[in-house]
């Protein structure tokens, strides 16, 4: 007599294929984002960076493309028009906005992608039909001298645009409520290792696996036929 099938015997199915994240990281200047965004793309290089359009001039070793889109402001503006950017806003004197298409496309093939924004951008994201798929996140610095102390060890910038970085790094902290998740960078490695526990479980999340819902319905009618012998 042949032996009698049992349900867990059967090779489980697949798992269903998850959909992108949008991650948003976000800090005043010096409080380590560029650090943690490279350090997290080293750890998942799979990870794409959105590479922001924006109107400024380039500076010196930027490259079109890679660095940024430079386009003009009439461009610029057509391309809001119409729809074609997820986010934008003017910094300084200059536009900056974040280009849909490619942007859906990655989420769609299941490809993180990174977003070094600000919470202007960020609550624009938010609001925008990938808003469900969004994880964001703000870093505080240990404190504001510290934050000082950190933009003038680059050594990128003059003062007075040092002490403009300081004047609207208060703007960028006072939104720190709206993000999803907060971190302190007080430690480097410690902030490294919490970001990519937060992002490993938000990969998770039910609206970032839209396989699940077929995958239940299998099991229903497994079960539906199990219980019907």
């Amino acid at each position: 007599m042949p032996a009698e099938s049992h349900p867990e015997s059967q090779p489980p199915a697949p798992s269903p294929p998850r959909r992108g994240l949008l991650i948003i990281l976000s800090s005043p200047s010096g409080a380590g984002k560029s650090t943690l965004a490279r350090r997290l793309r080293d750890w998942d290089p799979e990870i794409s960076f959105s590479v922001s359009a924006t109107t400024r001039a380039p500076r010196p070793g930027e490259r079109d493309g890679q660095d940024y889109h430079f386009i003009s402001e009439e461009a610029f503006q057509a391309e809001v028009a119409a729809g074609a950017m997820l986010e934008h806003a003017r910094v300084f004197g200059n536009f900056y906005g974040s280009p849909l298409a490619p942007v859906q496309a990655a989420i769609d093939s299941g490809r993180d992608v990174l977003f070094d924004i600000d919470w202007q951008g960020a609550q624009q994201i938010r609001n925008s039909k990938l808003g469900p798929h969004t994880l964001s996140i703000f870093l505080l610095p240990p404190s504001i001298g510290e934050l000082h102390r950190r933009l003038v060890a680059r050594g990128q910038d003059a003062p007075e645009v040092i002490a403009r970085r300081m004047r609207k790094s208060w703007d960028e902290i006072s939104h720190w409520d709206a993000y999803d998740y907060v971190l302190i960078n007080d430690d480097l490695e410690e902030t490294d290792r919490r970001l990519k526990q937060i992002v490993s479980a938000s990969r998770l999340r039910r609206s970032q696996q839209p396989g699940l819902s077929e995958h239940v319905r299998r099991l229903q009618g497994e079960f539906e036929e199990i219980s019907g012998r």
